[in-house]
């Protein structure tokens, strides 16, 4: 059995307190570069962000840096555009224009896609593709979108839950929210049935990822700029508050909930370093020269007991996204120009 490295341990201890493993836990290391494979984007593409599967099983679909939405065709082995705003352009002064999709998800009964547009609001394409309809661009007390992120869909009710990353920065100014401190972002909530937005949550830090549970009972969003995931009540005795459900040195990015009821968490522009470790584990000998692994995804169960981890092996980074879908892993990134595969029947347990 390997032995458990040094920045799988890093990852455990920043947790500490809010995740515990204990010795008689057993998870996985998934390594995703040994096994995987890429879709590469066509020419000049780039900016897989998140990645979503239509009723049908098929896909992926991905929004991309200059505001299209791609559709991988299993059967042609291509990628085909499914909307068009602009001409390719990776510009970002251009993003306001174009649109930046970020979150998709697609509705289980009709097979809409919705999609959280960082500069076009919340949108909706029907299930033929085309052109996308803009559902809301603002929140009942008036306060417009800036920088819409993460979006989920409770199939039962059709409601649909999604961040607002800040109400001050826009997308192409992120880098302001952690140097300035911003504390604006939004958790919100849109009924498809009023078509009104209800604010659940203010003052959030860097306002991201965002996946219900099973029954809807609650919802994970991630607050990337300060390493936090909180688990959001929505129903029973403890309905709209909050909790902290885990904790990491980096940042956190989409959240992703698997058919079994787990969440992929991905970790973003974020490497786990064993002098890091070393600092925080007393320098410890036993834990010097093993092989060091870099963490881009961490699978949760519902009470926050880490069941897999991904190492990206230098290789995979940038992760903004973990996708389990037919016993692979789909990977997104905000950077790349391709969407990463990775098969899932190879890893360690511990």
């Amino acid at each position: 059995m390997k032995q458990l490295s040094s920045s799988i341990l890093l990852l455990l201890l920043s947790l500490g307190g809010f995740t515990t493993i204990s010795s008689g836990e057993v998870f996985s290391i998934l390594h995703g570069f040994k096994n995987y494979h890429e879709l590469r984007l066509p020419n000049n593409v780039s900016g897989p962000e998140s990645l979503a599967f239509d009723c049908d099983g098929d896909g992926p679909y991905t929004g991309v840096q200059d505001g299209r939405i791609f559709r991988w065709r299993q059967t042609h082995n291509k990628w085909v555009e499914d909307r068009k705003l602009c001409d390719g352009s990776t510009d970002p002064n251009k993003e306001p224009i174009c649109g930046r999709p970020l979150g998709l998800k697609f509705d289980t009964k009709k097979c809409n896609l919705y999609i959280a547009d960082a500069y076009f609001g919340l949108l909706m394409v029907g299930p033929n593709g085309g052109v996308a309809q803009q559902l809301a661009i603002s929140a009942h007390d008036g306060v417009p979108f800036q920088f819409l992120n993460g979006v989920d869909i409770d199939d039962q009710n059709g409601v649909i839950y999604f961040t607002d990353t800040s109400t001050v920065y826009q997308r192409r100014e992120w880098q302001m929210i952690p140097l300035k401190g911003d504390k604006t972002g939004r958790l919100l909530r849109y009924d498809s049935s009023s078509k009104k937005v209800q604010v659940l949550l203010k003052g959030i830090v860097c306002a991201n990822g965002v996946a219900l549970n099973q029954d809807a009972s609650f919802l994970l969003f991630g607050e990337s700029s300060v390493g936090k995931i909180h688990k959001f009540w929505l129903k029973g005795p403890k309905a709209y508050t909050s909790e902290l459900f885990a904790q990491f040195e980096g940042p956190p990015d989409n959240i992703k909930r698997t058919k079994n009821g787990d969440f992929w968490v991905a970790l973003s522009l974020r490497s786990y370093k064993t002098s890091t470790l070393l600092q925080n584990a007393d320098n410890d000998s036993s834990l010097q020269n093993q092989e060091e692994e870099e963490v881009v995804g961490v699978k949760f169960d519902e009470e926050g007991k880490i069941l897999e981890v991904l190492d990206g092996s230098q290789e995979l980074d940038s992760v903004s996204e973990v996708k389990e879908h037919n016993d692979k892993l789909w990977i997104g990134s905000p950077f790349k120009s391709y969407v990463a595969v990775v098969e899932v029947n190879t890893s360690f347990c511990f």
